[in-house]
């Protein structure tokens, strides 16, 4: 069970967004038209973007390293399924 199917899709949206206007605002920018910058989508902006686990929607405990939640990172580990991690004992 993970995030609400609205929000998740509602993030994959934003990024979308952000892709589409990447270049255009890069010009704005650098031309330093504020008004512009105003016009375009607030979700354009890369701020507005969550970082959320791929599998369950997550948003609190994201690891960069592997695009999941630390829980859903943990059971992928523990799994077997991440290269380098092994389970340890002393």
């Amino acid at each position: 069970m993970g995030a609400r199917t609205s929000v998740t899709a509602r993030n994959k949206k934003r990024i979308l967004l952000v892709a589409r206007y990447a270049e255009k605002r890069k010009k704005l920018k650098e031309a330093g038209d504020w008004e512009g910058l105003q016009k375009l989508p607030r979700n354009s902006s890369p701020v507005r973007v969550r970082n959320r686990c791929s599998i369950t929607g997550r948003p609190r405990g994201y690891l960069r390293k592997f695009g999941v939640s630390r829980i859903v990172a943990r059971e992928q580990i523990l799994l077997g399924h991440v290269p380098g991690f092994k389970k340890s004992s002393w």
